[in-house]
């Protein structure tokens, strides 16, 4: 028998009717193929699944018909299981053998697909080794539609042990798939049974058991993968892969391949008894999840066959992973569809007819308008409830024969097998009613949607219906949900259904009168509250009244119970329900009204239970609205006594006030926003956490709900290292889900201690709270900064209008010069006096013809005119070539590229135009002779320049870059270039290994070795290691073939290995390098030119490898390195060569003679680097002291002047601390020889043994030295006293060129000091854009004559892209890595012509890269998205040379190095405050700046930007410090908008602060309006606006007498409470608040409470004629109160105004 409740008699109607038609449909009727495209009517789902596989179900997905079926559906299942091509003819064979005959492919939720493959029987393939048996894994998953398909394991649960097998089983089909819960739904074709199993991700045992021989792990590999197997033999000696007749030899011809590892694993939870469909063909045809009104989950499948639903109920254990599933309920019906938003489904039965139900309970037929009803005489079947024995298999019982098929498939199940006692009725209602034939009725349901549903008629045609909502009020819902939560479920269930007939049925109330629906209809023990509580609700909610119920009397008169009412037994713990609903209501300011509606059924209900505390209560909440009865109904309370339940705002004002408070009680889901407030208390006062909540009352409550209540732990989240109660809050609040959203709705009075905490939080925020408290504490600029939006990104909305014009120039030729991405909005903040960043581009620019300007003399004939032009355009060429080197470092990571255009890349223009006639000039002419392949490596760098733009964070992939490969040989040096930026930037990391190969040409190769070796720097990658291997001989094996590898390439390779094992200390590549500073050359030309670039890349290499690690290099000691770095620098006689290759410098060479000695001539650069780079910053003074310049004539003579600057250089890197950025210190490194000669060669006469020309070139390059040393120590520093020091110095050497001494030092000499001197100075101001450095760099670009060669023009444009570095967003670092980068880029020996790699390979001037980093901060309004000025307060930490002190900074600003920094903090008064503490670390602020540095800035009320106001005199409040008038507080209308852009304030000043003519007899109002507006704007808290118009309303209101409603009183209260607390006096006297106290002003709370005071004595001695209280004397008042029951503390209070009127009256 069922138990189920029913309500039959009934129905509802369904509502939006509206024809539908599929648009796909219209589509393909309208298709230009429609031809080729045949529509076909969609197949039921049992058709379907008996059709053709997969290509069945694709072609219903898709509504046609697909031509070659088989053909196609072959194709697409081989692309999806053969990813692999790795076997050729691999296709052609396995299309010839394989027969398919099912396939199936269901989509399931979170990206995953099952594939069901049949087995394959017998096949051999011979010639691929292939030995494929039966059965294969026929249950396969896919995660990720990239991934690779894997099988699917199966766990089953026997009685005495669980079993790992994979799912072979041919005859399981999977029907169902569901995300939520992870279940999926089989139905076995041989048993005709269905399964239920949890779905979920495999565990690591599993995997590990996958290789072990408990379960058999099929091992495929590429396209082989699905079609052959190694098996291992279980230990039951069953295998379910292998065939019983296979064996171990056939196994052992396999080869060893790796298994595939599962990814899923199913679980059996229930199966269906074999007893209930035994036939044929009773698959279920739909499959769904639903729920009912209780919460009750139920998985419903439909059999079509047997015109039945199945209901499973199912509910969680307590481990939540657990599904429980129960009873199994089946209804009779042709179709069913679930309506989730309203927690019911739509079922569809045998009679045509449309019924409703909420699970298993039946609600009512569903009369659908425009459609004739099927007869109501067919008999209605009830659900057939079924026992839990006999419908569920638990795992525990489960047998294997899904997951292996066992020879006896006829075998009985071990579950008992249960005939249902309903029979199937095959007579429809058609078949009694011939008459309707002819009429459409509905044949399916269709495409549910929340409560929309689409029924398919027999015509064909579709409508679109609704089923109506259970409720639409807001109250009703609540008051359903707290019914739902006490009641039991059976209880529950009945009165859900009976309201939801009564609200829906046809003709009913309309939606407005849904609250008096429940009140009077369902909520009532006795039909006299209709009279006593809707009456009020109505007059209330303006509403007409409605007829009564019949058989009610219109008046008042002695009432009986109705003790057979559903709710009767439950009306107590309704009515505390539903009290507890109401309190909550009230702390809602949108839900108010709801609780005014609820209050007259709860006073009545209080009434009807003598309950005078809650009659009290109700009274002072609503003293006018609430009637006095005459007429009650006694109902006992049983043994449940009730006990009275203080309102939140008593309770709130008890803890304000300090006193002692009972447990508040609590429901979950019914409470919530009481629980929220009152937790709120708990974190500003001390309240015990056991006194906040009542368990008492909940474990109660259990007597009367089917389910167990256990009290919450209400335990409050503590704040991150803060304690500061007011981040406590905010933290807490977050965490709780509270949002400003929420805080509007919530009173003022309670309200009030948030909004504090909240504006506290936001003066004094902490840089590292999440986004949601930053949104909470109303700092937009924070919860962008949280976004970390980029300037890129928003490239379209970020606009600043530039306060000086740039010069005009067209549009071609702001595209060519490939300068126009940097950010005009900051650099014209940064340098907003003057047009710098456009002098450096015009500077920098190489695609537009150059000016070629020489005079023609009248004896110079026009042939030698033209070659003179072409004569004077080389030179001009040579400072043009070396241009891109300079646009690279200038426009550094400025550029975001569009994955779908290539790179644009500037013309490298080296034609000239002649002036008057701008005739062209051009070097191809053959008048002169031109360098060969002059333009090689100026092309290559301009490739570099161009991709440097490309920022770290654009996105780049590997299709993009060889989508940039040129077709044209004559730009493969640009796209080689192109490849080394995109290393230097991190991109070409995304370029696969096997496309690198594709590249290695040689201009290609030098770039793509530095840049992948640059984006692998200091990993140690293998397969960048061998990727350079091949490339350098030392690294190859002795046997290794020779191979033709070019020097430059070698060069670039050696440098590679240094980048890629960076600091890493690697002992077998140091000892090759080391060897390979002093290689000898070798016979036939072999490492006989450009030795001395190797020499220097094997150093700087080594140097790189063992960088910074000083003594100790670990397993080096037997390597000497400092004594053989020491030897190769000084001479002597050559050691013999160690390692694996000193077979290879056995021959001698046959063109250079060097003997048993070093050449130092070619060693010593790099050596004097290496010791540098090995000791950097380790003060070993040992070692420094090696490389101090010689202080004898004789030890002079025998060292290059140029070498004395590399020593000094590399002497004062490793006395890292003693660097001083002053001139004596520069001076004191030059040995005391020199200084006595050079500084008194114009008094004393010189010595004959001096050489004076060796003293002058030693003394430059020496003090040129020590001038770059000052630049790599104070490198992005900005450091005004180094800045001084070399800034002199250049001076200087500028003023030598133009002297005599130039004769005695050498042009070349003076130049090449002075370019060092100015790249040192750069450095120091890197990213500055310092107008000094710039008027040099402008100075030095304009010589193009004398000695001024194409190396020379590289470094003073290397020095002007320093200056400019990203456009003034990057600067350098001094770290290790940078200092290595710098050496490798700054060496100092520049190329003397544009071929010439001699020295010093020319790629690695753009290493300079690797030493940038992001260090500009750029403050960005929030509010208008711009870029603007900020002040900021940086200190710096304690270090040796000074102590913590903190500067003042304008932004945007370069900041110092980070590690030097302990705190960033956003200064006002213009904006608000912001603390970026770097103390705790570096990675919030590294964050920010790698992000384009944009820091979000809120503007405050009243201030301008600095750009408008630079003094901040134009803001409104500067005036009123000096004004002393009333009209401080208060300001005009229109000047709202410049205090605040709120839409909403500014509306408000213009409707209630503006004195219009209506308003002249209000100018009191006006003005405390304005005042208030005033305040609160200023103070920047304009939400506390609502607050005080709030108070100021309720004064108001009680001075007018009509206060119905004494709610804001309570929140006055609560204010001036608070206001007195301990809490809020204790702040008042921390000096550190500056006594600062609640957002209300002191003057406006006092005066509103007087009013207040005033208001209602007024009111009180009004009243005193008619109280009760007639008295002479105190004694007569004090006897009298007692009887009336009023307080002697409120008698005290009161009794003098009513003494005083009766003295009054005598």
């Amino acid at each position: 028998m069922s138990h189920v409740y029913e309500e039959r008699a009934t129905m509802i109607a369904a509502g939006e009717l509206q024809s539908f038609v599929p648009f796909g449909r219209e589509h393909c009727k309208n298709h230009p193929n429609a031809v080729n495209l045949q529509l076909r009517q969609l197949q039921p789902a049992s058709e379907l699944w008996s059709s053709d596989g997969a290509a069945g179900l694709v072609g219903s997905l898709q509504e046609v018909t697909l031509q070659e079926r088989e053909k196609e559906m072959f194709s697409s299942l081989f692309a999806l299981l053969f990813p692999f091509k790795g076997v050729i003819g691999c296709y052609m064979h396995f299309y010839k053998l394989f027969e398919l005959k099912c396939v199936l492919a269901v989509c399931v939720h979170n990206h995953l697909i099952m594939i069901k493959i049949p087995p394959v029987v017998n096949m051999v393939v011979n010639d691929l080794n292939l030995f494929i048996r039966e059965p294969l894994p026929t249950l396969f998953s896919m995660l990720h539609p990239l991934d690779e398909i894997a099988p699917v394991v199966c766990k089953s649960t026997g009685l005495f042990e669980s079993r790992l097998q994979y799912v072979s089983d041919s005859a399981l089909r999977v029907v169902y798939t569901c995300h939520e819960p992870s279940i999926i739904m089989t139905y076995d074709t041989q048993q005709c049974t269905h399964t239920v199993w949890t779905l979920r991700k495999v565990t690591p045992e599993v995997c590990f058991r996958a290789h072990s021989p408990g379960i058999a792990a099929p091992s495929f590999s590429g396209a082989q993968r699905f079609n052959m197997s190694c098996h291992t033999p279980s230990p039951r000696g069953h295998s379910i892969l292998a065939s019983p007749n296979s064996t171990l030899n056939e196994t052992a011809l396999l080869p060893e391949m790796e298994p595939i590892l599962p990814d899923l694993c199913i679980e059996q939870l229930w199966t269906e008894t074999s007893a209930i469909s035994r036939e044929k063909g009773c698959q279920a045809a739909k499959i769904f999840i639903t729920s009912d009104l209780c919460e009750n989950r139920y998985l419903c499948f439909l059999v079509e066959s047997h015109q039945q639903l199945r209901c499973v109920k199912f509910l969680e254990s307590n481990e939540t992973s657990q599904l429980i599933f129960a009873s199994v309920t089946v209804i009779t019906a042709k179709d069913a569809a679930p309506l989730e938003d309203i927690h019911t489904m739509l079922v569809l039965e045998a009679n045509g007819s449309l019924v409703l139900y909420t699970g298993v309970t039946r609600v009512s037929k569903v009369f659908v308008p425009g459609l004739l009803s099927p007869t109501f005489s067919v008999q209605n079947h009830q659900p057939q409830l079924s026992t839990p024995l006999e419908n569920i298999s638990t795992p525990a019982r489960a047998t294997v024969q899904h997951m292996s098929r066992l020879e006896e498939v006829g075998m009985p199940s071990p579950v008992l097998e249960v005939r249902s006692a309903t029979q199937h009725h095959e007579s429809s209602w058609l078949e009694d009613s011939s008459f309707q034939q002819a009429a459409p009725h509905i044949h399916t349901l269709r495409d549910p949607v929340s409560n929309r549903v689409t029924l398919e008629l027999s015509s064909g045609s579709m409508l679109r219906i609704t089923i109506p909502e259970v409720a639409t009020s807001g109250l009703v819902k609540r008051c359903l949900q707290a019914i739902r939560f006490i009641l039991p479920k059976d209880t529950a269930m009945k009165v859900l259904v009976k309201w939801y007939n009564s609200y829906n049925a046809p003709g009913g109330p309309s939606m407005h009168l849904e609250w008096n629906l429940f009140d009077w209809g369902y909520l009532r023990c006795s039909d006299y509250h209709w009279q006593v509580s809707m009456r009020p609700a109505v007059a209330v909610q303006g509403l007409e009244l409605v007829s009564p119920p019949g058989g009610v009397d219109n008046h008042e008169s002695a009432m009986g119970l109705e003790s057979s009412a559903l709710l009767f037994p439950h009306i107590p713990v309704l009515f505390y329900v539903l009290h507890l609903l109401y309190e909550d209501l009230k702390l809602d300011e949108l839900q108010r009204s709801g609780a005014r509606a609820l209050v007259g059924l709860l006073q009545q209900l209080a009434k009807d239970l003598q309950l005078e505390d809650f009659i009290d209560l109700y009274w002072r909440d609503y003293p006018s609205f609430i009637k006095t009865f005459k007429e009650a109904c006694v109902i006992d309370q049983g043994t449940r006594p009730i006990n009275a339940v203080r309102a939140p705002h008593y309770w709130l004002s008890r803890c304000l006030r300090g006193q002692d408070v009972a447990p508040f009680p609590y429901l979950p889901g019914i409470c919530e926003r009481t629980k929220l407030l009152v937790l709120v208390r708990t974190q500003i006062l001390p309240v015990p956490l056991n006194m906040v909540f009542l368990p008492g009352f909940i474990s109660a409550l259990h007597l009367y709900s089917t389910t167990q209540l256990t009290p919450e732990k209400y335990s409050v989240k503590p704040a991150p290292s803060s304690e500061c109660l007011a981040e406590k809050l905010v933290v807490w609040l977050t965490s709780a889900g509270f949002t400003l959203k929420d805080l509007e709705s919530v009173p003022f009075g309670v309200a009030l201690p948030i909004r504090d905490a909240i504006y506290l939080c936001r003066e004094h925020p902490c840089s590292d709270w999440s986004e949601e408290v930053c949104a909470l504490i109303g700092r937009q600029d924070l919860t962008r900064q949280a976004h970390k939006v980029t300037l890129a990104n928003r490239k379209s909305t970020v606009g600043l209008n530039v306060m000086l014009e740039p010069p005009v120039t067209s549009e071609a030729d702001e595209e060519e010069d490939g300068m126009t991405d940097l950010h005009p909005e900051v650099t014209g903040l940064i340098w907003s006096q003057d047009l710098r960043v456009q002098e450096v581009r015009r500077l920098l620019q190489s695609s537009r013809p150059i000016r070629v300007n020489v005079p023609h003399l009248p004896e110079v004939s026009d042939h030698e005119y033209i070659e003179e032009k072409e004569n004077k355009l080389l030179q001009l060429c040579q400072r043009t070539m070396a241009l891109p080197v300079g646009r690279g470092l200038f426009t550094l990571f400025s550029y975001h590229p569009v994955p779908t255009e290539p790179l644009p890349v500037p013309k490298l223009n080296l034609t000239g135009r002649a002036p008057p006639r701008n005739t062209m000039v051009d070097l191809n002419s053959g008048n002169i002779d031109v360098p060969p392949n002059m333009t090689c490596w100026p092309s290559f760098h301009n490739g570099v320049a161009a991709g440097l733009k490309i920022a770290p964070a654009s996105q780049v992939e590997s299709a993009w870059i060889a989508y940039n490969k040129p077709k044209s040989a004559d730009l493969a040096n640009e796209y080689a270039g192109f490849l080394m930026a995109l290393g230097l930037n991190g991109h070409l990391t995304k370029l696969a290994t096997l496309n690198i190969h594709d590249y290695l040409t040689k201009m290609t190769s030098i770039g793509l070795l530095l840049g992948v070796s640059a984006a692998k720097l200091g990993t140690m990658d293998m397969s960048i290691t061998r990727l350079l291997s091949i490339h350098i001989p030392a690294l190859l094996p002795p046997t290794s073939t020779e191979l033709d590898v070019p020097h430059s390439v070698q060069v670039a390779a050696v440098v590679g290995i240094g980048l890629v094992y960076q600091g890493t200390g690697h002992r077998h590549n140091a000892e090759v390098l080391l060897a390979e500073i002093g290689r000898p050359p070798g016979p036939e030309m072999e490492y006989c030119t450009d030795r001395e670039s190797y020499s220097l890349a094997a150093g700087l290499a080594l140097g790189m490898v063992c960088l910074g690690h000083g003594s100790n290099l670990i397993g080096m000691t037997d390597l000497n390195v400092p004594e053989q770095l020491y030897q190769y620098m000084v001479g002597g006689h050559r050691r013999m060569h160690a390692g694996i290759n000193r077979e290879k410098h056995k021959s001698p060479s046959y063109q250079i003679k060097e003997g048993d000695t070093i050449n130092v001539d070619v060693t010593c650069p790099g050596a004097t680097l290496a010791l540098a780079m090995i000791y950097l910053k380790t003060n070993n003074r040992s070692i420094a002291d090696w490389l101090k310049a010689p202080d004898t004539m004789f030890l002079l003579d025998f060292i290059k002047p140029e070498f004395l600057l590399l020593r000094t250089l590399a002497r004062c890197l490793i006395m890292w601390d003693e660097i001083i950025p002053n001139a004596d210190w520069v001076t004191s490194n030059v040995p005391q020889i020199i200084q006595e000669n050079i500084g008194n060669q114009e008094q004393t006469p010189i010595s004959e043994d001096l050489n004076m020309e060796t003293l002058v070139q030693a003394h430059d390059y020496i003090i040129a030295g020590g001038c770059l040393a000052v630049g790599f120590r104070f490198a992005g520093s900005a450091n005004s006293d180094a800045f001084d020091c070399l800034y002199k110095f250049a001076r200087n050497f500028m003023q030598c060129l133009t002297t005599s001494t130039v004769t005695v030092t050498g042009q070349y000499n003076l130049q090449t000091c002075l370019s060092m001197v100015l790249l040192a100075v750069s450095m120091v101001m890197a990213g500055s854009g310092n107008l000094k450095v710039l008027q040099l760099c402008r100075f030095l670009h304009k010589r193009t004559f004398g000695e001024m060669n194409y190396g020379f023009h590289m470094a003073h444009h290397m020095a002007l892209g320093l200056l400019f570095l990203g456009g003034g967003r990057y600067t350098l670092s001094t770290s290790n890595s940078a200092i290595a980068a710098l050496l490798c880029a700054l060496y100092p020996h520049f190329p003397a012509h544009s071929t010439d790699n001699r020295y010093h390979l020319q790629a690695l001037r753009h290493l300079a890269v690797l030493a940038a980093e992001p260090r500009l901060l750029v403050p960005v309004d929030v509010d208008t998205l711009k870029p603007c000025y900020a002040l900021l307060d940086v200190t710096y930490k304690d270090t040796q040379w000074y102590e913590e002190t903190t500067v003042e900074l304008m932004a945007p600003t370069m900041l110092p190095e980070l590690n030097l920094l302990k705190r960033i903090k956003v200064k006002g008064p213009r904006y608000w405050e912001l603390n970026i503490d770097i103390s705790k670390g570096t990675q919030h602020l590294q964050s920010i700046l790698s992000k384009d540095g944009v820091l979000y800035v809120k503007l405050r009320a009243g201030q301008l930007p600095y750009k408008d106001d630079p003094q901040g005199w134009k803001s409104l409040l500067a005036p009123n410090l000096n004004n002393r008038s009333a009209e401080v507080r208060t300001f005009k209308p229109e000047a709202i908008s410049t205090f605040t852009s709120d839409v909403a304030l500014v509306s408000f000043a213009e409707y209630f602060c503006r004195a219009s003519e209506n308003m002249k007899h209000k100018q009191e109002t006006v003005a405390l309006l304005s005042a208030i507006l005033y305040e609160c704007v200023t103070q920047e808290y304009p939400e506390m606006l609502p607050t005080h118009i709030s108070i100021d309303q309720a004064v108001r209101t009680l001075d007018r007498g009509d206060l119905c409603e004494t709610f804001s009183l309570w929140q006055m209260k609560l204010v001036l409470e608070l206001c007195e607390s301990r809490v809020l006096q204790q702040r008042l006297r921390d000096t550190r608040r500056q006594g600062r106290g609640l957002l209300l002003s002191s003057e406006f709370l006092p005066v509103m409470k007087s009013s207040a005071d005033r208001a209602l004595d007024c009111w009180l001695c009004g009243e005193i004629h008619d109280t009760a209280i007639r008295c002479s004397c105190f004694p007569k008042l004090l006897l009298k109160s007692s009887q009336l029951g009023v307080p002697v503390r409120a008698l005290l209070r009161l009794s003098p105004l009513l003494l005083q009127k009766q003295d009054s009256g005598v």
